[in-house]
């Protein structure tokens, strides 16, 4: 007969006693050990001295150092991400006087383009360390958290809206104060939805990688070592097998973190599904099985396991707090000292961008706004083609746990790639077929930006309770009545989520999409991305500033007339929790 599988933490000893250290536990000393070999050659990177010019070589054998710099940058600025989100969304979620500011601020955040943020930052940075690549590493990281940061955000905050009422009267029942409210209630809700936007994250920080890891602002060399530059290198001179190597590298990177990362991150979420009976088909990660086996780890979660039970027990609040549907929504002395530093900064900005913009003539002004209705129309469009798939394949991955469990590695791979990568192959199937960049700049867009709603819809999918389900089975509703009465008012409120941050991948891709560089010719369509692309590249200070400014009051103008609405629907009308 045998014996059931030991999970981390578990203690029955004399199954410990029977697990001997093997192959599994060398696996993990190796995979430890590479970590900090890894570790150190990152920081040998960021410490060394500032280099006028970076050699990019473009041999495969430099590829793996490549990769690993490159994956290492992506998961500091998704580690600073994660905190921003669980800091950012809470605060935002639970103060109503600072959500006014903080979304508001977020539209604008996720609006601004990279390049708006990039010559500025890096200069910045560059200039506070003088004598060290700490500076240029570090603005790459804060560019690739500006791709991460804000869909996480959005996510998490919406959950913290829509935890369930049930739950949350338990949690007043019981008497929880605010940690243990977000400990046992509010962090296990969002747990789905942030996971599925984690890695949606992930791909929408490789979107800009080529920029991040190749800058080059006039005549200063930025470049960081990496697969970004590497392929920025490998494109200028036209060297078609240093470009295939890359695609190479970059999916391989790609489907390690998948299977070592993502997918046992995704089964482990399982266990924080809304159920109230039913039957769902549990996921599997071989990766997570195989450290299961791991008698290192056991030991390892044992002796945690043990710490937490000698700790002495919290104690709850001798009084219930009141709650109101959003989870205590209470003004306090942050918000107001929030409000205080916004108005210095706002008031700082404002002067500085006025100084920066005062030659810029208004025919230019209107101009500008003329070019940003272009770009939101691509927008748009771009946003509605990808709903139009990616809600019946969401639902199909995230309704199957087999469908997950194949499709998941293939569409993570798919979206982690860095869209930017595949334009010359799009652009020039695109002049093949006679279609101009104007149109082509929408397919573009959708490369990087149909993701995120297709994650989110997944996210949405997978959090559906069994039992409903099973009751609609039951009840034999089929065909469009399940996807009109069951499936789309349960992934709404997701899919307002994955509109929302698929139209500010749009506005930022709109940089990349709208000129481009094809056979030593530049291609443009006219758009506000286009020239912010070309403000950049002339150093047009000015033009560049206004751009953004006009890109920022049109997003956040459409945010607040569009979105908002849509996620107040999603809250009162399509949450589980009314």
């Amino acid at each position: 007969m045998r014996r059931p599988r030991v999970f981390w933490g578990e203690s029955n000893a004399s199954l410990e006693e029977e697990r001997r250290f093997g192959v599994v536990d060398m696996l993990v000393v190796a995979g430890l050990a590479g970590a900090l070999f890894g570790g150190l050659r990152a920081a040998h990177e960021w410490t060394g001295a500032l280099r006028p010019t970076v050699d990019i070589d473009l041999s495969p054998r430099a590829l793996p150092a490549y990769a690993f710099l490159s994956m290492s940058r992506g998961l500091i600025a998704y580690v600073f991400s994660l905190g921003f989100t669980l800091v950012y969304g809470y605060w935002a979620a639970k103060d109503a006087l600072a959500e006014r500011v903080l979304l508001p601020l977020l539209d604008i955040l996720q609006s601004i383009p990279v390049l708006g943020f990039m010559p500025g930052l890096v200069l910045a940075l560059v200039a506070a360390f003088p004598g060290s690549n700490v500076g240029l590493e570090l603005a790459a990281v804060l560019m690739i958290f500006t791709g991460q940061a804000w869909n996480m955000t959005f996510s998490y905050y919406h959950s913290l809206r829509t935890v369930p009422a049930d739950q949350r009267e338990a949690a007043t029942v019981y008497r929880f104060g605010r940690w243990e409210r977000l400990k046992w209630v509010e962090l296990p809700f969002a747990t789905i939805g942030l996971v599925w936007n984690s890695m949606m994250s992930m791909a929408g920080g490789w979107f800009f990688l080529m920029i991040n890891e190749a800058f080059v602002l006039g005549d200063r060399d930025f470049r960081l070592p990496g697969l970004g530059s590497y392929m920025s290198v490998a494109v200028a001179r036209g060297d078609v097998p240093a470009m295939v190597w890359a695609v190479f590298a970059m999916a391989t990177m790609i489907v390690f973190l998948d299977q070592v990362l993502w997918r046992p991150v995704v089964v482990w979420a399982q266990k924080f599904r809304v159920e109230e009976g039913g039957q769902a088909e549990a996921m599997r990660s071989w990766f997570l099985d195989l450290l299961r086996r791991s008698r290192l780890l056991a030991l390892l979660g044992a002796a945690v396991g043990r710490s937490r039970a000698h700790a002495p027990p919290r104690r709850h609040p001798p009084h219930v707090q009141p709650t109101s549907p959003g989870g205590g929504r209470r003004t306090r002395w942050p918000s107001l000292l929030l409000f205080g530093l916004l108005l210095l900064g706002l008031l700082v900005g404002t002067w500085r961008l006025v100084l920066v913009m005062r030659g810029v003539t208004l025919a230019q002004w209107g101009t500008t706004l003329g070019l940003a209705l272009v770009t939101l129309g691509r927008v748009l469009l771009a946003t509605v083609l990808g709903t139009l798939w990616t809600v019946p394949a969401g639902l199909a991955i995230g309704l199957s746990p087999r469908a997950s469990r194949l499709l998941q590695p293939v569409v993570q791979v798919v979206a982690s790639f860095p869209a930017p990568m595949l334009f010359p192959v799009v652009v020039a199937g695109l002049s093949f077929a006679g279609v101009g960049l104007g149109w082509g700049s929408v397919l573009l867009m959708l490369l990087g930006t149909q993701w995120y709603i297709l994650f989110n819809v997944v996210a949405g999918a997978t959090a559906i309770p069994a039992d409903l389900r099973e009751m609609a089975r039951g009840y034999r509703i089929e065909g469009w009545a399940r996807m009109r009465s069951l499936y789309l008012p349960s992934i709404f409120p997701y899919l307002v989520t994955g509109w929302i941050t698929a139209a500010g991948g749009a506005w930022n891709a709109s940089i990349v999409s709208e000129l481009v560089t094809f056979r030593g010719r530049v291609l443009s369509a006219p758009g506000l991305g286009a020239q912010i692309s070309e403000a950049a590249a002339r150093a047009d200070f000015p033009l560049l500033a206004v751009s953004v400014v006009v890109m920022s009051t049109v997003v956040v103008t459409f945010n607040r007339l569009v979105w908002k609405r849509l996620h107040g629907l999603a809250e009162t009308r399509f949450s589980l929790s009314r």
